[in-house]
């Protein structure tokens, strides 16, 4: 092969890997250009993890309220499947890394989607609020639309919680960076025009606040993070939590743990011709 041949080979095979978020050379690490022995001992994990995100390096504010809505993800307990899946997991002889991932792995549009479908229904509200609609109006009419494909809106209620005891210092930090001007508040007035609607269908009946994925989806989006990373910065939050209970569950010395305590068995199910039998003649 020519040298101008071999030359050209070598920049295809760079450009098929390259990067702005690190660069590493012998001798050298670089994350965002920034060398990585300037990083370590002066800028937080957070920091740079909006810094491998966004290119550049946080204000105090924002990275505080960065912060607080990842330490509010950080685990459920077992009650949540990701949790218990890694648990599971962890008494299976699989190591540690295939008992997170596992837990991860669980975290899908059902549980852990939530919060991008969150920050997308926020946006909608938005761009009705900015097309000249009031914010109870634009909440209205974009809940309606999606509760014409599915019951549920994402980021309000809690199977748990009658209060998810997460939303209040969330918003509370989240109003404070308006009053800072640290953040504009559009997410946060859709997501609290969504609270007001469905305070006011549901007049007497169990409230359907805004739950974890909502009230962090506010705050991803306040920081302009867009919906997808909605998902991912819930995925690293809670992968604290996953590990932190996968790490506890080796050490029970328990085998093969099962979703039940062995002295629960399963319900028995009836043939399936006899259920439809039993369905049609009740």
């Amino acid at each position: 092969m020519s040298t101008s041949a071999s030359a050209s080979a070598h920049d295809e095979a760079a450009q098929w890997w390259a990067t702005a978020v690190s660069h590493i050379e012998p001798g050298s690490i670089e994350l965002r250009d920034r060398p990585v022995q300037n990083l370590i001992g002066s800028v937080g994990l957070v920091d740079t993890l909006w810094l491998l995100l966004r290119g550049n390096l946080p204000s105090p504010r924002q990275s505080a309220l960065l912060e607080a809505a990842l330490v509010a993800g950080v685990d459920h307990g077992p009650q949540a499947p990701s949790i218990a899946a890694a648990r599971m997991a962890a008494t299976c002889g699989v190591g540690l890394n295939n008992a997170v991932a596992t837990g991860v792995n669980m975290l899908g549009d059902v549980h852990g989607g939530a919060g991008q479908q969150c920050v997308e229904m926020l946006e909608e509200i938005r761009a009705l609020r900015l097309a000249g609609r009031g914010w109870d109006d634009a909440a209205a009419e974009v809940m309606a639309l999606r509760q014409a494909r599915s019951r549920y809106l994402p980021g309000f209620g809690h199977r748990f919680h009658p209060v998810d005891p997460r939303r209040d210092p969330l918003l509370r930090l989240t109003e404070e960076a308006v009053a800072a001007g640290t953040v504009a508040g559009d997410h946060l007035q859709a997501a609290l025009a969504v609270e007001r609607t469905l305070r006011q269908r549901r007049a007497g009946a169990r409230p359907v606040p805004m739950n974890i994925d909502g009230a962090t989806a506010v705050i991803y989006a306040e920081l302009g993070f867009p919906a997808p990373l909605a998902r991912g910065l819930f995925v690293i939050s809670r992968s604290v939590g996953i590990l932190a209970h996968a790490w506890e569950e080796t050490g029970q010395g328990r085998r093969n743990k099962g979703p039940i305590p062995r002295s629960v068995l399963p319900a028995r199910l009836a043939p399936a011709d006899q259920r439809a039998a039993e369905e049609s003649a009740s």
